[in-house]
């Protein structure tokens, strides 16, 4: 299981929010490349950034501070917030951007995961955002009363290979992950779950692992110092070996 550290990027800083609230925002570094830095410093494989200004609004507002970040790191970088377009993917891919996670327009416009499969294939991810079981959109503004267990069903038979499931009710509260919802999207079976949100201590990560989650986002329990990414790591390691 791969532990990508995040990096929430808001007016070219690093922050963190609550329950993807904007107004329960706190600023941890004013450099994103130094977030990226140190996540890489520390031996991740992969770093998860996530554009919030395009999340919210479909406009590619930090460009600049991702492009920096791509020449700042060699760890592959997983990108969402304002994939709404194939424009919007091929810049991102153009810039170095190794995954692009595709969220709200999943929803407004199915046939757009088609459509980018068939040009990037495994570089697409599903980035399915989930209030209540009910997908949320536009950086979990719009909420709708479409089940994101039907979305990822319909994803999974069109060829994604990888989605990033958040409990919005969790994000960023540091109290556990939601893992009756996750063990229900890792039991579809034929797409690997990222699980993210609600992520607190070390031994969310073991019970991610043992779900069989392909991976798990960490952000605020890093920036708040609840654990190291390097002992992150090596839970999600040790975990797996042991289910083996």
């Amino acid at each position: 299981m791969i532990v990508y550290p995040a990096i929430d990027i808001r007016d070219g800083k690093v922050v963190r929010l609550v329950e993807g609230d904007f107004s329960r925002e706190t600023i941890f570094d004013a450099d994103p490349v130094d977030a990226a830095k140190r996540w890489q410093d520390q031996g991740a494989p992969w770093i998860h950034i996530v554009d919030l200004d395009g999340a919210r609004d479909g406009v590619r507002a930090n460009q600049e501070a991702i492009g920096r970040i791509r020449k700042a790191v060699s760890a592959q970088l997983q990108l969402g917030g304002g994939m709404r377009d194939m424009e919007a993917l091929h810049a991102a891919h153009d810039a170095g951007i190794d995954r692009m996670v595709i969220g709200s327009a999943a929803i407004s416009n199915p046939e757009f995961i088609a459509e980018a499969l068939a040009v990037f294939g495994s570089g697409i991810a599903l980035g399915l955002d989930a209030r209540d079981g009910m997908v949320a959109t536009r950086g979990w503004i719009e909420q709708t009363a479409i089940p994101a267990i039907d979305v990822a069903r319909r994803v999974s038979n069109e060829g994604v290979e990888h989605i990033v499931y958040t409990d919005i009710g969790r994000d960023g509260r540091l109290k556990g992950p939601n893992l009756d919802g996750l063990r229900e999207m890792i039991e579809l079976g034929s797409t690997k779950i990222i699980a993210s949100g609600g992520i607190g201590g070390l031994d969310d990560i073991a019970n991610v692992a043992r779900l069989g989650a392909s991976g798990a986002i960490v952000g605020a329990a890093l920036y708040q110092r609840r654990f190291s990414l390097v002992a992150a790591l090596t839970v999600a390691r040790q975990t797996m070996e042991l289910s083996r």
